[in-house]
C-alpha cells in the first residue's frame, strides 16, 4: 500500500477515537476548591478564616490568632481588667467598661461578660424615653400637696392638691388667714426701717439688727454712703428671714468669715431645680445673668451664681441672707437642711 492510500485510512478513523482518561479537561482538578468556597460557617458559633471554619473564642475573653484546622478553636485571650466582651467572637479587641457619671451610681460592677450598669442616684431621675445625657433632680410637693408616687432613678415624685375636708375653712378663709398673720411682720418691718433710719450711722443693736462683729449678717450696716432706704431694706430683710415660718428662725454666725460662707454653697445644690430662678431673683441676681450660666450642669450653676452674688454684696453677704431667700419661698425644710449642714461641719455656730 502506498502512503497515500495509508494516510486516507488514517483520517477515516479519528472520528471514532475518545478521549481516554489520560487527558484532562482544563479546570476540573479545581472542584475541591469550590466544594470549600461553598462551604457555609455556622453563624454565632464559627468564623471563616483562609478558608477554614474556626470556632468562636467564648465571652469574656477575645482572639490572639486564628486556628489553622477547621472546627478548632485560635488562639484566645481573657478580656484585660475595665475591658469586657458579652457573647462569643472572634474580635481582637474587647469593648470598655461603661463608667457611671457624678450623678449616678453603680447598680452592677462591669465583669469580663458583662458591662457596667448605671442610674441615676438616690434625689435625682431620668426618665427612660429621654437621651439621658444628665440626670435631672428630683421635685418635692408643697405645703398644701400630698405626694402619689415618689421618686424613683426613672421617674419624677408626684404630688396632687390636698383636698380640704368636709367642714374646713373655706378658700376664702384660707387666703385671710395667712394675710392676717403677716401684719406683725409687716409692723416689724416698719419699726424696724423707722428706728434704722434714726441710728443712721450707729453700729448698735436695733430692734434685732445685730453689731456686725456680733454675726456675718447684714445687720444694721453703718453709713457707708448708701441712702437710708437702702440701708433700711438690709434690716428688712433680717427681721422678715427671722420671722417667716411657724417658728423663729435661728441666726448663724460665721467661724471664718467669708470662707465659711463659701464653704456651704455646696448645701445649695438641694434647692429644688423648680425654684432655681426664682431663689437667684430673690437675691437680686438679674435675669441675663442667670441665664448666661445656663450651659453649666446644675451643681456648677449654683456655685457660679452664688459667687456673683458675694461680689456684688460684699460684706453683706450672709448664710443668713440666703436662709431669709428660701424662707421667702416656703422652702423651709431646704432652708433646715442648710443650717443644719453648716453647724454639723463647723463654719457656723447657731444663736439658738
Amino acid at each position: 500500500m502506498t502512503a497515500a492510500p495509508r494516510l486516507l485510512v488514517f483520517l477515516s478513523l479519528i472520528p471514532v477515537l475518545k478521549p481516554s482518561g489520560a487527558f484532562v479537561l482544563p479546570g476540573l482538578e479545581q472542584g475541591g476548591d469550590r466544594k470549600r468556597r461553598a462551604a457555609r460557617c455556622r453563624e454565632r458559633l464559627e468564623y471563616l478564616r483562609d478558608n477554614v471554619c474556626c470556632l468562636n473564642c467564648p465571652a469574656g475573653q477575645r482572639l490572639m490568632s486564628p486556628c489553622t484546622q477547621a472546627g478548632l478553636l485560635g488562639t484566645c485571650v481573657k478580656c484585660e481588667d475595665g475591658t469586657y466582651m458579652e457573647y462569643s467572637n472572634n474580635e481582637r479587641q474587647c469593648f470598655e467598661c461603661t463608667r457611671c457619671r457624678p450623678d449616678q451610681e453603680i447598680v452592677s460592677a462591669c465583669t469580663l461578660t458583662r458591662n457596667t450598669e448605671c442610674r441615676c442616684r438616690a434625689g435625682w431621675f431620668c426618665a427612660p424615653e429621654q437621651a439621658c445625657e444628665a440626670c435631672r433632680k428630683c421635685s418635692g410637693c408643697e405645703q398644701d400637696e400630698e405626694m402619689v408616687r415618689n421618686c424613683t432613678s426613672t421617674a419624677n415624685a408626684e404630688c396632687k392638691q390636698v383636698q380640704p375636708e368636709p367642714g374646713s375653712f373655706s378658700a376664702s378663709a384660707s387666703v385671710i388667714l395667712p394675710l392676717l398673720a403677716l401684719v406683725p411682720v409687716a409692723l416689724l418691718i416698719v419699726a424696724c426701717v423707722w428706728n434704722c433710719r434714726r441710728a443712721k450711722g450707729s453700729r448698735g443693736t436695733v430692734l434685732g439688727c445685730l453689731k456686725p462683729e456680733q454675726h456675718d449678717g447684714p445687720g444694721c450696716p453703718p453709713d457707708d454712703g448708701r441712702t437710708g432706704d437702702a440701708r433700711s431694706l438690709s434690716c428688712s430683710s433680717l427681721i422678715l428671714s427671722r420671722q417667716l415660718g411657724e417658728e423663729t428662725f435661728p441666726q448663724l454666725v460665721a467661724l471664718n468669715g467669708e470662707e465659711s460662707l463659701r464653704k456651704c454653697f455646696d448645701y445649695f445644690e438641694d434647692v429644688d431645680m423648680d425654684y432655681h430662678k426664682r431663689f437667684f431673683r430673690q437675691l437680686g441676681i438679674q435675669d441675663n445673668v442667670i441665664k448666661s450660666k445656663g450651659h453649666l450642669t446644675y451643681e456648677d450653676k449654683v456655685h457660679e451664681l452664688l459667687n456673683v452674688w458675694v461680689e456684688k454684696e460684699g460684706r453683706d453677704a450672709s448664710l443668713n441672707v440666703l436662709l431669709g431667700a428660701l424662707l421667702d419661698l416656703g422652702q423651709r425644710r431646704t432652708a433646715e437642711t442648710v443650717k443644719e449642714k453648716a453647724v454639723r461641719d463647723g463654719h457656723y455656730l447657731s444663736q439658738e
